[in-house]
């Protein structure tokens, strides 16, 4: 856990910063390097701002008419981090993964000491896009210097540490921006963090941390609307978190306040004061990079997708209709975020399921993280980042909570018919985390027709990725449909998300 000092006479000087009238900015170079920057050439052009240890609830309570002003005229989504065993809710694994669009099984970095790194194999968007683009211009200013030390460590043209000190921060951004020509910019402040170990997160100082870092950014957004380019440049810009804070000030455990995360994106073809649950910090790397016009490779193996690509599943419909708790207990009881009733076309059969057990897991329901996660911590639920807004799980361990008639866990997932007629073989797609702590068994099935299913694949190890298994069609057969059962007694279990199945070559 990162504690630093606080920087109240930065944070002062910011706010004077800030006040500097729209004439006090030169106006923006089109031609050379400024001040070891290089000339960008793109007219997209992309800067994130995160905001260290931002807690989103407390963004909404504080004074903060920028960071509103953005949430108004785009897209503001939240989401929830991970936690052990798969990282702490730390700064050095969350900012590794909003650079990188991959989560800590991936970058290998699970605290602040980047032990174990793999950015060689995964690096961050600037090293993406100066591979693919030479002559961009990429820029990274960064507060707190392990993101321009470490995690921005490859081939990004300027990288700037501001040791702790956010005024300074802005200020070098602000100039950049407005005198330079960088294509992407990386920002990052520290303050709010700051004021979260020193006075909590429930604290007026947390609040009033949140307004001058607010205040900062207003500084920055207006260098980039100052630039005498700006109306025909194609602006994104993205404000994120790496992780929040408890009341009492810190973080790296798994509770609600630590976990959730925020990602606001304005620009073109995101709707003014649109919401959304579906949006994660890792779509920030693969996003930037479709902005400035690079293709993302499947073979990056990002976890993260360009947020204009990520569309509602079926699971995602039921969220108007989810339920508060029934049986459950440590779950607050305003969280709405489960159901048993399936979207159209999906069906669930309990026929081999005892009577009894907790209603809420009674066979394969349908959830959000931060009610299913709730359901008891420290039991590797808050490990199922791959999925998005409301998925599919079965839980026995949760079933077993509450006494329930004899034998085990056991029922099965069945999807819609899809068309394959003519195809000779179909691709089966999902995001899975499947979870072993005992006697258990996950299998997927196909029935082409009305034939008798097929197994497709047995899960007996722990998996937590994406799956993309490919099937063969029979001559002949018009449908395919997909089934998920699951059996277990008091063990972990499986979640299913993002389904498809496709035809083609």
């Amino acid at each position: 856990m990162r504690i630093t000092p606080v920087t109240r006479t930065a944070l002062a000087a910011a706010a004077a910063a800030a006040l500097l009238p729209l004439t006090a900015l030169p106006a923006a170079a089109t031609t050379g390097p400024y001040k070891g920057l290089p000339n960008g050439t793109k007219s997209a052009k992309t800067l994130v701002i995160g905001i260290d240890g931002t807690r989103y609830d407390k963004l909404l309570a504080a004074d903060a008419p920028n960071l509103k002003a953005l949430m108004s005229g785009g897209m503001t989504a939240t989401s929830n981090l991970y936690a052990n065993p798969l990282a702490p809710t730390l700064s050095g694994p969350g900012w590794s993964s909003i650079a990188t669009g991959v989560w800590p099984d991936k970058h290998g970095v699970k605290d602040n000491t980047f032990a174990g790194s793999h950015f060689d194999a995964y690096p961050d968007l600037d090293t993406r896009l100066e591979t693919a683009a030479p002559a961009a211009s990429t820029l990274v200013v960064a507060s707190w210097n392990p993101i321009a030390d470490t995690v921005f460590n490859g081939r990004a043209d300027l990288r700037i540490t501001e040791g702790d000190n956010d005024a300074k921060a802005a200020s070098d951004a602000s100039d950049y921006l407005a005198n330079g020509n960088p294509d992407t910019t990386f920002l990052h402040f520290d303050g709010v963090d700051e004021a979260g170990h020193s006075y909590g997160g429930a604290s007026s100082q947390y609040l009033a941390a949140i307004h001058s870092v607010d205040t900062l950014v207003g500084q920055v957004v207006q260098a980039v609307k100052s630039r005498p380019t700006y109306g025909s440049e194609d602006w994104l810009i993205l404000v994120t978190t790496d992780h929040g804070h408890t009341d009492a000030g810190g973080h790296g455990g798994n509770s609600a306040v630590e976990r959730q995360t925020f990602v606001i994106a304005d620009g073109a073809g995101h709707t003014p004061g649109s919401t959304r649950q579906d949006v994660k910090i890792v779509d920030i790397a693969p996003t930037v990079l479709e902005h400035e016009g690079v293709a993302i490779d499947p073979a990056w193996q990002l976890d993260g997708r360009p947020i204009d690509t990520i569309t509602p599943d079926a699971f995602d419909s039921l969220r108007p209709s989810l339920q508060a708790r029934t049986d459950e207990t440590g779950i607050p009881a305003g969280v709405k975020g489960w159901t048993h009733t399936p979207p159209s076309g999906w069906s669930i059969d309990n026929s081999a399921m005892p009577t009894g057990g907790v209603t809420e897991w009674r066979g394969w329901a349908f959830a959000t993280d931060e009610f299913w996660t709730a359901a008891q911590l420290n039991q590797s639920r808050e490990t199922n980042v791959r999925a998005r807004n409301v998925f599919a799980v079965a839980d026995s361990d949760e079933w077993d909570d509450k006494s329930h008639g004899t034998g085990q866990f056991d029922s099965t997932l069945i999807s819609p018919r899809y068309s394959v007629a003519g195809a000779t073989r179909a691709t089966v797609s999902f995001a899975t985390n499947y979870k072993i702590d005992g006697p258990q068994t996950g299998d997927l099935y196909v029935v082409f027709d009305s034939g008798t299913p097929q197994l497709v694949k047995s899960y007996r190890a722990d998996l937590n990725g994406f799956e993309k298994l490919t099937v063969t069609v029979p001559a002949g057969a018009s449908t395919a449909q997909l089934r998920f059962r699951y059996t277990g007694t008091n063990s972990a279990f499986w979640t299913v998300d993002q389904v498809a199945l496709t035809t083609g070559s």
